[in-house]
């Protein structure tokens, strides 16, 4: 099988990495965090000391880091990837990017002889740590379907969606609206029972209705119980939209409720609720208008 290098093993990171061992491939890790490179060499992995080391000897080098920065400083330097991996290797980039700078760092790549493909994925931590990710691919056609069972490992909805940038471009609008569906939820259900309707019920009823959709459930797990860890992280979600106004920048396409949503998400952090699930949005509501989605059964 082949050689894989992983750089990047947080939240998300960790689970993929997991799962590649789980399927059988031999891996080097390498994190800032040493904790997180024990936790996956108790399961068989091998140390790396830097993006290099993991990138030495491997066929294919995956990364999953926090931004492009991130990710630009990984493959680049002394100590980087691209001064380990071998001219035809594959760099598979599981970062959500702004579609820009993915083209950008994929020519980087080329211009080393390495292929590279972006690959966003969506699922949150649930779907990494099932092995039950979305990936959004962009890049080569042939690397596509030659890495095919690595994505296999990690993925279960598995799409090659045009060239470089393609991947980062449909995780770019898929966050777009799980975004406002989030936002536009937590003003929905505090007007609600604000107005004497039970949040269950409007879950139950709604749910069915022309107004369901996929972040319903990230109410009936979440707001209703009141357990906002996450998930998917508000910064990450404050992040994502960011680039989402970047690129509405670039090409001049008004963006007006993502902008909102963006001040949603701005105020979540503002009260400390970064690292809370994205979910939390619905607290900044709740700390306006005094109203408690979770409690609101128990306060009749």
């Amino acid at each position: 099988m082949k050689q894989i290098g992983f750089i990047g093993l947080g939240a998300m990171g960790r689970h993929v990495s997991a799962n590649l061992l789980k399927a059988g491939y031999p891996l080097k890790v390498y994190d800032i965090s040493t904790a997180a490179v024990e936790e996956l060499v108790s399961k068989g992995a091998v140390a790396a000391g830097c993006a290099k080391e993991a990138a030495e000897g491997s066929d294919i080098v995956m990364t999953m880091l926090p931004n492009a920065p991130h990710v630009e400083a990984a493959m680049t330097g002394p100590d980087g990837i691209l001064a380990g991996l071998q001219a035809g290797g594959t760099i598979i980039d599981l970062t959500t990017l702004a579609p820009g700078e993915a083209k950008r760092l994929c020519k980087l790549a080329a211009d080393s002889g390495v292929t590279m493909l972006d690959a966003p994925v969506s699922g949150g931590v649930a779907g990494a740590e099932g092995g039950t990710l979305s990936l959004f691919v962009g890049g080569d056609e042939a690397t596509f379907n030659s890495v095919m069972p690595i994505f296999e490992a990690i993925g279960k909805t598995i799409r090659l969606l045009g060239g470089s940038g393609a991947g980062q471009t449909v995780k770019m609008v898929n966050q777009i609206m799980v975004g406002l569906e989030i936002t536009a939820l937590a003003e929905a259900w505090t007007l609600g029972v604000k107005a004497g309707a039970d949040p269950e019920i409007l879950c139950d009823v709604l749910g069915t209705g022309a107004a369901a959709c996929k972040q319903m459930e990230i109410i009936r797990r979440s707001i209703l119980q009141g357990n906002y860890e996450p998930g998917f992280a508000v910064n990450l979600q404050y992040k994502d939209l960011g680039i989402a106004m970047e690129t509405s920048r670039e090409l001049q396409v008004p963006m007006l409720l993502t902008s909102t949503a963006v001040q949603y998400f701005e105020m979540a952090r503002a009260m400390g609720y970064g690292g809370k699930d994205h979910s939390s949005v619905a607290k900044v509501l709740e700390n306006i208008t005094g109203v408690n989605i979770s409690a609101a059964k128990k306060q009749k």
